[in-house]
């Protein structure tokens, strides 16, 4: 089943998306700001995401480009505005697709399943590999060379966010924005403790977390 968030800051616009979602037999979340998308995301694995590009708190812009920074999720976004700068700035974020409103709920899921059928099956997208690392998104399992193994809730959002930005060199407070979130910034030394707990919990994978002296972290799969 397609998995669909909705995030608009209008109650009326997300009952009438996700009404029409569920006729076509989509299970739906929802959110009333970039902020709560944000959040919802670390947690959970959609298939598509349904965003208003204006709202309060965090807009659209830049929730799109949070979310597209931790996961491949195709985003279409919504606004109002629709002249082409705001278009080509949509897709600069990462959005796979931009509708203007007033829109048609009937137009809006044609463009779902287009976008969704482009992205790839939900069971495909579900698997990310790295090297001996399996870890299903859907399920938040991780297994080493075949063998599951258990780790809490920050290590799965930090292995998952290094494992997507495999062989970039990620700062200290790049890890802290994107694993711990607006909300609650935690000192430097929160991160080199959770990447010693990971690699703990990582064994004969844990060289693939790689110190970068007075910058980071690099995951390296591939030595």
């Amino acid at each position: 089943m397609v998995r669909m968030l909705i995030v608009d800051d209008e109650p009326d616009i997300r009952a009438l998306v996700r009404r029409y979602a569920e006729r076509e037999g989509y299970e739906t979340a929802e959110a009333k700001n970039g902020m709560e998308a944000v959040s919802i995301c670390r947690e959970a694995d959609f298939d598509v995401i349904i965003m208003d590009a204006m709202m309060p708190e965090l807009d659209g812009f830049s929730a799109c480009k949070e979310i597209r920074a931790m996961k491949d999720i195709p985003v279409i976004m919504l606004s109002a505005r629709g002249e082409e700068y705001d278009k080509l700035f949509g897709f600069e974020t990462g959005a796979d697709d931009y509708v203007v409103k007033p829109f048609s709920p009937r137009e809006l899921m044609a463009r779902v399943k287009v976008v969704t059928g482009r992205h790839g099956g939900a069971s495909e997208k579900n698997i990310t590999t790295a090297g001996k690392i399996t870890i299903d998104t859907l399920g938040r399992i991780v297994c080493i060379d075949g063998a599951e193994t258990e780790l809490t809730a920050k290590e799965y959002d930090l292995l998952l966010y290094l494992v997507k930005n495999e062989g970039a060199v990620l700062t200290r407070e790049r890890i802290l924005d994107a694993v711990w979130g607006y909300e609650y910034y935690p000192a430097d030394r929160t991160v080199d403790w959770q990447i010693k707990q990971l690699r703990a919990h990582l064994g004969e994978c844990r060289d693939y977390i790689v110190t970068v002296r007075g910058v980071g972290y690099k995951f390296e799969s591939r030595h």
